[in-house]
């Protein structure tokens, strides 16, 4: 069974090329003055009344703050790169992942793969489309530039090797619901009114229950890793960590 994990807060849909040359000439002119809002608030006016954008959403001033922080953060991390590897030998996953981006000239779609990433902008769990890019940092750790699946390029985020890249979770049938113990790490998809995404969770009681037509009728109490807040669910919105 298939399954994508839609981002569902308020995902901007991107600038325009020649609102991207502006912004860049900007940042490059001005560092990181570009993050004061009321600077931002007048490039985000600027673009909206412009006849480039007609049709196409207003842009706030969220927007472009986002992205010239994203672009300073970006510099900053590049100029801590090592030229070469550390002498310390990677992990297996990070050799598995480094080893094909270097012996592949055009850039490759390790979907089969399956894995997913933690995004550091929300702290939820993703899936995987592409590996774009990979990198050491001077303290000698590794990073990807992940691409999510359903997501465009401006939602590329670099992101730790060991901490935030692991195979894909594994969504549960409803057959399987016996293999869901109390302790056990999950991915569950929280829902909130303004976002429904998937965090990790930890199975602090099963309540079994007789399935019906409709399948598995069982509630798991879980808690949320991140906001360590409780919630009972049903295993549809559960998927199981790989052994």
């Amino acid at each position: 069974m298939d399954r994508l994990r839609p981002r569902q807060r308020q995902v901007f849909t991107g600038f325009t090329k020649a609102e991207i040359e502006k912004l860049e000439k900007s940042l490059n002119e001005s560092g990181e003055q570009a993050l004061n809002r009321e600077y931002c608030q007048n490039f985000a006016r600027s673009f909206s009344r412009s006849s480039g954008r007609a049709g196409k959403p207003i842009v706030k001033w969220t927007e472009v703050h986002s992205w010239f922080q994203s672009r300073l953060q970006d510099s900053a991390k590049a100029s801590e790169n090592k030229s070469e590897p550390p002498e310390a030998c990677p992990s297996n996953k990070e050799h598995e992942i480094s080893g094909m981006l270097k012996a592949e000239a055009k850039i490759p779609d390790l979907s089969d793969l399956e894995f997913e990433a933690k995004s550091s902008k929300d702290g939820a769990w993703y899936d995987v489309d592409l590996f774009l890019a990979h990198r050491f940092l001077s303290t000698g750790e590794a990073e990807v530039r992940v691409r999510f699946v359903g997501f465009g390029a401006e939602e590329d985020e670099w992101v730790n090797i060991k901490k935030a890249v692991r195979e894909r979770s594994i969504p549960l049938e409803h057959s399987e619901c016996h293999k869901v113990k109390v302790g056990d790490l999950v991915l569950c998809f929280q829902e909130r009114r303004d976002q429904a995404i998937y965090y990790d969770a930890h199975v602090l009681e099963v309540q079994r229950r007789m399935h019906d037509i409709r399948g598995c009728r069982c509630l798991f109490l879980v808690r949320y890793n991140h906001d360590n807040s409780e919630e009972r669910v049903r295993l549809k919105r559960l998927c199981s960590r790989p052994t």
